[in-house]
């Protein structure tokens, strides 16, 4: 089936069934001569799960400092139940170690028809997070495909009940942050000409950072650019003390925060150059999920949540609250991921100290719109759901 076909399907149904199973007069008189939005379970339909791989295409290649590549793995997912369908995906930047057919796998045990009433998250999810294994570090297994359902089941639940996820979750769209725009490391004249391009869309700038070459990167960037910047070492930096020194003369070039400077297995060097460090420092690739959060206490300044990371966005939303309760500051990141992704973690960035949400910026083959970027700003959609809107809709 074809890409566009696949979403097609799902919001066919969905067009057909909206009006009659959630409008107006199905509910209760408030008094006030309307009636609430009431879609109630039928009981009878039950939730039914596909999926479909699909690669997503970078517009350029994209170097971090341990690595390249030029594509993606992606897989697709659709929920559907009783003529709604929510959507989700489960990327895989090689780093993570999944792949489509771990994800596929992973999916294949999954037998979601066993549940009628999708308002059940908590159920739903305990279910599917069932059939992950528990790994060395606490965390759970398989989460790019636990967030692909996570997703899928969010949008399904907005779109049932009429409303953008952000509006549930008694959230403010004008609190949304401020999102970087990434700068992958390449040749000065390549990454002077990146920034360009973004400079007049965004307000803060990251740049990957984590080789020798680091002041010639954030030097090729200010040759053009004034704009704030975020750096991302990727554990690339190894000499806590050489890590400081760089990060003063960071802090003298405009940048503003720090993303994983040192290995993940080092974390009382974390601890120690979080200490000194003039810039907040946030955990990347040390915080995977829940358990290392309670981890970062003391080490790292902020966490970097990300669904493909740590299963979803009912995860997401703990660590959120397990991070403020402990002082820690919080940031929203991405993979390279589908306007699906990315409308999905959009949802909980209101009120968020950095956010780094332009991961479908960087592909070439988005089949969905969601979200955008609005004078470098994310810019929540008021649409049921992650409040996506498929494109080949528009052709009929």
């Amino acid at each position: 089936m074809d890409r566009r076909d696949f979403i097609k399907t799902g919001a066919i149904a969905a067009a057909a069934t909206a009006a009659a199973g959630c409008g107006f007069g199905a509910g209760r008189d408030l008094g006030n001569g309307k009636s609430p939005v009431a879609y109630k379970p039928s009981g009878k339909a039950r939730l039914r799960l596909s999926w479909e791989p699909y690669e997503l295409k970078l517009r350029h290649t994209f170097t971090v400092s341990g690595s390249s590549r030029t594509s993606t793995p992606d897989v697709q997912v659709k929920l559907e139940y009783d003529g709604f369908t929510g959507y989700g995906e489960a990327s895989m930047p090689p780093y993570l170690g999944h792949t489509v057919e771990s994800v596929c796998a992973f999916l294949q045990k999954l037998d979601l028809g066993q549940f009628n009433d999708p308002f059940r998250l908590e159920e739903i999810m305990d279910y599917v997070c069932g059939k992950a294994g528990k790994l060395p570090d606490g965390n759970l297994s398989d989460a790019p495909a636990r967030a692909a359902v996570d997703i899928a089941l969010h949008d399904l639940y907005g779109k049932l009940l009429g409303q953008p996820l952000w509006r549930i979750w008694g959230l403010d769209p004008g609190k949304a942050p401020l999102t970087t725009f990434t700068i992958g490391i390449d040749t000065p004249e390549v990454m002077r000409a990146k920034t360009l391009e973004a400079a007049d869309r965004f307000k803060i700038l990251k740049v990957k950072v984590g080789r020798p070459d680091d002041k010639e990167m954030i030097g090729a960037v200010r040759s053009v650019s004034s704009l704030p910047i975020a750096v991302d070492a990727n554990q690339g930096w190894t000499d806590r003390q050489q890590a400081l020194d760089e990060i003063f003369w960071l802090k003298d070039n405009g940048v503003v925060m720090v993303e994983q400077p040192l290995p993940k297995d080092r974390p009382d060097d974390s601890a120690w150059l979080t200490e000194h460090s003039p810039l907040p420092i946030f955990g990347d690739e040390s915080v995977q999920a829940l358990e290392d959060v309670r981890r970062a206490r003391g080490v790292f300044d902020g966490v970097n949540i990300k669904l493909m990371k740590c299963g979803g966005l009912m995860e997401a939303r703990k660590m959120m609250t397990y991070a403020r309760a402990e002082g820690l500051k919080v940031m929203l990141g991405c993979m390279t991921e589908t306007s699906c992704g990315i409308s999905a973690v959009s949802q909980i960035s209101p009120g968020v100290d950095f956010a780094d949400l332009d991961g479908n910026l960087l592909i070439g083959n988005d089949p969905f719109e969601g979200v955008t970027v609005e004078d470098g700003r994310i810019t929540l959609k008021d649409a049921p759901g992650l409040g996506l809107k498929d494109p080949s809709q528009d052709r009929g």
